[in-house]
């Protein structure tokens, strides 16, 4: 349990000499529409996290939005807006691709692990004032009270997301298939048209190859 308030704490210190990005906050009912507008987004795990060189390797479980092949991507971490998922759990990316096929994924974008730990989209604890006289227990009380309301939003969150991004997914998949069916359909009655262009074209020939012999026969 201690060890979780400090993690905390060290966090917060991190987190104000480090993320200098201004974000403006997103409401939980506009986060897909928000997140929808990058290159790729998809429900996946990070895998390995190379904290030297700053790369976190996902394997992609589900992929709701992107032109990729592959069941691995990898995020480069670029700057201070950089989302860091130092913790290997389920993540839903939001992310547009580098020139080297490697993904950002921005501070200011939607991006949350299924806990928020390990990540800049957890907030700084609050600030608790703190006289001689007040017990270590209260103030750990109040961590572990600030701790449980965050992540309990975090996972509303999440939980929304997915939902919605599985709707969205869905729909495309319901457009895609009408589509296909329409093309199919076109390509069908173009093939009808040629064909009966062809066989009007073959009746009329052999109608004129009758009347042309009976008419050398007389």
């Amino acid at each position: 349990m201690k060890l979780r308030y400090i993690f905390i704490i060290a966090f917060f210190f991190i987190w104000n000499n480090s993320f200098s990005c201004e974000c403006k906050p997103i409401e939980r009912e506009n986060m897909v529409e928000v997140g929808l507008k990058h290159e790729i987004v998809f429900y996946g795990e990070v895998i390995k996290v190379d904290s030297i060189n700053r790369i976190y390797t996902f394997r992609i479980l589900e992929l709701f939005k992107g032109n990729y092949n592959s069941l691995f991507i990898k995020q480069k971490y670029s700057g201070n807006c950089s989302i860091i998922p130092s913790v290997k759990q389920l993540w839903i990316v939001y992310a547009n691709f580098n020139d080297d096929k490697t993904i950002e994924v921005s501070g200011c974008s939607p991006s949350t692990g299924f806990k928020p730990y390990g990540s800049d989209s957890m907030p700084p604890p609050p600030d608790i004032k703190i006289s001689q006289k007040t017990d270590d227990q209260i103030k750990a009380l109040s961590f572990y009270a600030w701790d449980l309301k965050f992540e309990n939003r975090n996972l509303q969150d999440w939980i929304y997301q997915l939902e919605k991004l599985r709707i969205y997914k869905k729909t495309q998949k319901e457009i895609s298939d009408k589509e296909k069916t329409k093309a199919k359909l076109e390509k069908n009655s173009r093939y009808i048209i040629i064909s009966l262009i062809v066989n009007i074209v073959l009746f009329l020939s052999l109608i004129f190859v009758i009347l042309k012999k009976k008419n050398f026969v007389k």
